[in-house]
């Protein structure tokens, strides 16, 4: 009698563990064919198109090298695929960029140099760990150097005009010394002094027969393929409407003519709030 009533209990939670086991992966999804068709949905990637020929400041770049190639193919991908900071310069870009063009246009640089400051700070008062900081990532000395006050109450590497000027007019010496736009923008990155010294060490004249560290190379063809996407951005999967872009920002001029003692009443008078 034992004998049977225990197989009568081990049938029953035969029945039961088998009830709730259908039961339960009934509930937690579907079958290994439905599943498998809609993950292959949800999974598609694609490879960003590299354009057939691009130009930047009006020079050509040489895609048919294979090394060109891959590194415009790297930060492509990783642009088209990094959504979240490439949607913010898209809206961050529709603010500032009309405040860029203007002065850059004034001193006779190529309108391309805006994508320089786009991904320098992403338009934003960024300050690095070596302590440059703007829109144009500024170096105190240089940022003294190209005319710009900064000391214990001004730093005028945060004024987005004067800091596009003294860019303007750093880009001007640079391209002075070298002739040459897209070195321009390299040196911007890594400096005109080592920009310089590679060119002689290596014993050629242009950027891309440049061996250089993997930071400057990639700064250059971040601002290549931020520009191939900027020009086409529903190529690359980029659909904003006009209103998912921050506008311009108002702005009114106020002539201060002595000591603002505490900034906090003062914006309070100026019909602001301390946080403007």
């Amino acid at each position: 009698m034992k004998k049977i009533y225990y197989l009568s209990i081990a049938f029953v939670i035969f029945i039961i563990l088998a009830f709730f086991g259908q039961n339960c992966s009934g509930q937690k999804g579907v079958s290994e064919n439905e599943y498998s068709q809609g993950h292959n949905g949800m999974s598609r990637t694609y490879s960003p198109e590299i354009p057939d020929e691009l130009y930047f400041a009006d020079e050509e770049v040489p895609l048919g090298r294979y090394y060109v190639r891959e590194g415009l193919d790297r930060e492509l991908l990783v642009n088209t695929y990094w959504h979240t900071s490439t949607l913010l310069l898209f809206k961050r870009a529709n603010r500032w960029f009309p405040v860029i063009e203007p002065i850059l246009k004034k001193n006779n640089i190529p309108e391309d140099f805006k994508y320089l400051a786009l991904i320098e700070s992403g338009l934003t008062n960024a300050v690095s760990p070596s302590g440059a900081k703007g829109f144009w990532q500024f170096l105190e000395g240089t940022a003294k150097d190209y005319g710009l006050e900064v000391d214990e109450q001004v730093d005028e590497r945060y004024h987005v005009e004067k800091a596009t000027e003294a860019a303007c007019q750093y880009m001007l010496d640079a391209y002075e010394r070298f002739g040459d736009w897209i070195l321009v923008a390299a040196g911007y990155n890594a400096g005109l002094n080592r920009i310089g010294e590679e060119l002689e060490l290596q014993m050629v004249d242009n950027y891309y027969d440049l061996y250089l560290n993997e930071e400057t190379s990639r700064y250059v063809f971040r601002i290549l393929a931020i520009k191939t996407i900027f020009n086409d951005p529903t190529k690359y999967g980029f659909h904003l409407k006009e209103t998912d872009l921050y506008p311009p920002i108002p702005t009114k001029k106020v002539i201060v003519d002595q000591n603002i003692e505490d900034l906090r009443v003062f914006s309070i008078e100026t019909g602001v709030n301390y946080r403007i």
